[in-house]
């Protein structure tokens, strides 16, 4: 069986599937420790993302569109409104009218919704001190840089 030919060189394509497999094997922990990290709350990590980007400051007494929500945490509109509908069902979120547009909704935190971000902060910065305790501060600054710029790679991919 031959192989088709590729831009890269051998070293360059072992490095690349090797990158991508470990970023793989990362999401996956990340997933399967972040949601066991926040179990007592019943949230998983999907939910705690859409808590976070709704708790910035920037965003957090006026909401967000679905549309902005959907850029931000990239996700599907699908994959956005079912953890929307849960997070509303359990009134941590709610839909309300743009008040700059009738028309559309903006997606807030509830004052549940507030209180249970603040509770979980506790429990997601001891994920973060146990997962992070291999690197130090500057080795943190400068994945989260090049993460950036593997994610701007990776919407023109």
């Amino acid at each position: 069986m031959s192989r088709r030919r590729s831009s890269l060189e051998p070293g360059q394509f072992e490095v690349a599937n090797r990158l991508f497999f470990r970023l793989y094997q990362c999401s996956n922990l990340l997933h399967k420790n972040g949601t066991r990290s926040i179990g007592a709350f019943g949230a998983t990590t999907q939910q705690w993302a859409v808590l976070g980007a709704l708790a910035r400051p920037l965003v957090h007494e006026k909401g967000m569109s679905v549309k902005d929500l959907i850029a931000f945490l990239m996700l599907s509109r699908q994959n956005l409104t079912a953890v929307l509908d849960r997070l509303e069902a359990r009134d941590w979120v709610e839909r309300v009218k743009d008040p700059e547009d009738g028309r559309s909704r903006l997606i807030r935190l509830t004052a549940e919704g507030n209180r249970i971000w603040n509770e979980m902060q506790e429990a997601i910065e001891t994920f973060y001190t146990k997962a992070l305790k291999p690197l130090s501060e500057a080795e943190q600054v400068q994945i989260y840089q090049l993460l950036d710029r593997l994610r701007d790679g990776l919407s023109e991919a």
